[in-house]
């Protein structure tokens, strides 16, 4: 039954993206929320996280405050659906009346390093959208991949994120991937906002809370001396566009001692994820179980 309900959801997903792609784009984000807001509604689980989650970041609001904020992420999260679908139709010239760039000048830094750049960022607003726009700005990326099981949404949904010059790298086999873009002085993007296998990862706060968190952006910026830049995108409401903001790198701890390098800087990068996601709360994916994995011997947080 979970096999078949999977095949019937990648296949609603794969004929939902072409009829998105066949409206315009106004109209592909009003039909992308309204999609968003159908499948929050009747997705249980979705809303138990979402709501959990909210009370853990901000144990002072009122659960007025968080569900004006789930209503502002189920609208981000319809509104990519519909840029998603119309990444076919964008070119430089259509991508900068949509996205503003801010900050470029701390990403041309990094790259003159000549070392690589590791883009840090997070499941933001409509996230897929920013390297998408990135690469028609001029300033491709590879970027980290979980491959889908069905081949076919496999395919479209990589071909529309590489039709601007983007390339992938499949996590299972990423190391050496990543070192070579890196030693060529390439960038890569990752996303260092969800709850990783404790393999993978070290703990550090999120909120207050310790959170299971990848460990190999730490590892990989202390081996490689590449530059962390983070880069998040945003809904400029006054402006009614997209805000691609690149941030200064982040300064890298480096000690005697490896191991307490790797937590102290990804800590240091989890506080910037915070920062952001404090100031843009509504532009944050809420529904994922961010806190799932917990350290040895402690009890897990979610009670469902």
């Amino acid at each position: 039954m979970a096999a078949m309900r999977e095949s019937l959801e990648y296949a609603a997903a794969w004929t939902g993206m072409k009829l998105l792609g066949l409206l315009p784009r106004p109209a592909a984000r009003f039909v992308g929320v309204s999609f968003a807001a159908a499948a929050y509604a009747v997705r249980a689980p979705l809303r138990r996280s979402a709501m959990f989650n909210l009370r853990l970041a901000f144990p002072d609001w009122t659960d007025a405050q968080r569900r004006r904020v789930i209503r502002g992420m189920i609208r981000q999260v319809g509104w990519m659906a519909g840029e998603f679908s119309q990444f076919p139709k964008y070119t430089r010239e259509k991508i900068e009346r949509i996205v503003i760039v801010d900050g470029f000048e701390n990403f041309d830094a990094a790259q003159r390093r000549g070392k690589g750049v590791l883009f840090l960022t997070g499941h933001m607003s409509a996230w897929e959208l920013a390297p998408f726009a990135q690469a028609l700005y001029g300033h491709p990326l590879h970027f980290l991949v979980r491959p889908i099981a069905n081949k076919r949404v496999d395919a479209l949904i990589n071909g529309y994120r590489c039709g601007s010059g983007n390339r992938p790298i499949e996590k299972n086999r990423s190391a050496r991937a990543i070192l070579k873009v890196l030693g060529a002085g390439g960038t890569v993007g990752v996303l260092a906002d969800h709850n990783t296998d404790i393999e993978e990862s070290v703990f550090v706060d999120f909120f207050g809370v310790p959170a299971s968190t990848t460990s190999g952006l730490a590892r990989l910026a202390l081996r490689t001396d590449a530059a962390v830049v983070p880069g998040f995108l945003s809904w400029d409401d006054k402006r009614r566009k997209y805000r691609l903001r690149f941030e200064p790198a982040v300064e890298l701890s480096r000690t005697a001692n490896e191991e307490s390098d790797v937590i102290e800087n990804t800590a240091r990068f989890t506080r910037v994820i915070e920062d952001f996601i404090r100031v843009h709360p509504d532009q944050w994916l809420w529904v994922h179980k961010r806190w799932k994995a917990r350290p040895p011997g402690e009890r897990p947080l979610y009670p469902f």
